[in-house]
């Protein structure tokens, strides 16, 4: 037994991303890329949590901007290089 109670493990169809949004994101689409962008948001601002000090030295996490920008272009560049057959 896997503890599932009988349910199907995984994400739910509405969590993907459409076939034809990321066929057109790999042609360029503007439109298409910003919804590719969209549905990685939270994981990506999750890979970019840091511990960060403010001015009085107080410890808090925050997403580190320049951290979440090189990982969004890194997802644009590696959507542009796909070739969806």
């Amino acid at each position: 037994m896997n503890g599932t109670n009988g349910k199907q493990s995984g994400f739910p169809d509405v969590a993907l991303v459409p076939y034809p949004v990321i066929v057109a994101a790999t042609k360029g689409d503007p439109d298409a890329m910003k919804i590719v962008l969209q549905h990685f948001s939270g994981y990506i601002a999750s890979l970019s949590m840091r511990k960060l000090c403010d001015e009085r030295g107080n410890v808090y996490f925050g997403v580190d901007e320049d951290i979440r920008q090189r990982l969004q272009a890194r997802l644009m560049r590696a959507i542009l290089t796909f070739r969806a057959e």
